[in-house]
């Protein structure tokens, strides 16, 4: 039976440089081969998150790699903002306490953006931001957002939830005040998951401190630096990631920002058609958009359910809401890999399933 192809926020059609890496035979992760790729691919990263510091690799999904860069930055105590505004920002929430810290909470509605009046004031060691937020489909101002904490709390570290924005919106480390940023395999790197990344900037690094065992960021940075990992690592993610890379950004940071804009203007497409069918976005008029999802309240008397059988019946998969927004909304996403004819079907499926006029 032919499987669903993914209009889903993640996991991801796959990128075929990536199919066809995973239909080979894996390196030895212990080889003089995968000790290049460890460098090749880390080095690629560190590129395209504009930081001139080191990007380090965690088996497992992005989560795994917010939990290691909590824990490896931020002690017991340490005070830290977290504004919440959706399910990924929750999950943030999640992980601060999981760690003992300290969170220093701000609530927003689901649908807006987080505005930097909301910095809170008093002693802070870091804030935990959600850049682009897949639940609700805003793309949070993290750019401003960091502006503010810098002129209030100077030496407190920035760590950035950038799951479903790196490679896919404009996301830059150093120059956009940012210390940390996270993501994985599944998302804009159009690879399978099981293999999440974080990138640290100077000021991380400098701070970075040995915590808990399996994710203990400064033991697999120790290792990767040497040309190892400190544990068996997702090594056919990795030559994925990488090789979807060379493809689809050979020229690097130009080929990256011409990638932000067809991403965008592939999901205001989206957004249109929803638009002409008389739906709501769930994002609110003065909230960015993610390009990494369109999220849409449901059309008046139908379903989640009906409208997902209605797609699958096309080939698609779609997402569903999350938390809250559970059953009242539905997400579509054009962050995987497509031909140009297949997101054109795409297109005109979604106008049919919503009845555009």
């Amino acid at each position: 039976m032919k499987r669903p192809r993914l209009l889903t926020p993640g996991p991801v059609n796959l990128h075929p440089a990536a199919g066809a890496v995973l239909a080979g035979e894996p390196l030895h992760h212990r080889s003089p081969e995968a000790s290049a790729l460890l460098a090749q691919v880390r080095g690629a990263l560190a590129r395209l998150f504009f930081t001139e510091g080191e990007v380090v690799f965690v088996g497992g999904s992005g989560t795994a790699a917010m939990e290691a860069v909590v824990r490896g930055l931020f002690r017991p105590g340490e005070r830290v903002w977290v504004p919440v505004a959706g399910k990924f920002a929750e999950r943030w929430l999640e992980i601060a306490r999981a760690a003992g810290l300290e969170p220093v909470i701000s609530e927003h509605a689901w649908g807006s953006a987080v505005t930097p009046d909301a910095v809170p004031s008093g002693p802070l060691a870091g804030a935990l931001l959600t850049h682009s937020e897949t639940s609700t489909g805003v793309l949070h101002p993290v750019r401003e957002l960091a502006a503010a904490l810098r002129a209030n709390h100077p030496e407190a570290l920035l760590v950035v939830d950038a799951v479903t924005s790196f490679l896919l919106a404009p996301l830059e480390l150093e120059g956009w005040g940012l210390d940390a940023a996270v993501s994985g395999s599944q998302k804009g790197t159009m690879a399978p998951p099981g293999l999440a990344f974080a990138a640290l900037a100077p000021r991380a690094l400098e701070r970075l401190r040995p915590a808990g065992y399996y994710l203990d960021l400064a033991r697999e940075l120790a290792a990767e630096s040497s040309g190892g990992t400190a544990f068996t690592p997702p090594i056919q993610l990795i030559e994925a990631v990488g090789a979807v890379l060379a493809a689809e950004l050979p020229g690097g940071a130009n080929d990256l920002r011409a990638r932000w804009r067809a991403k965008a203007r592939a999901n205001e497409r989206f957004y249109g058609l929803g638009v002409q069918a008389g739906l709501r976005p769930v994002p609110d008029a003065a909230a960015p958009r993610s390009p990494a999802t369109a999220a849409f309240y449901l059309p008046a008397g139908r379903s989640y359910a009906e409208l997902a059988r209605a797609f699958l019946e096309r080939g698609w998969r779609i997402a569903g809401g999350q938390g809250p927004l559970k059953g009242r909304i539905f997400r579509v996403s054009a962050m995987g890999y497509f031909e140009p004819d297949e997101l054109e079907r795409a297109y005109r499926d979604v106008s049919e399933v919503l009845d555009v006029k």
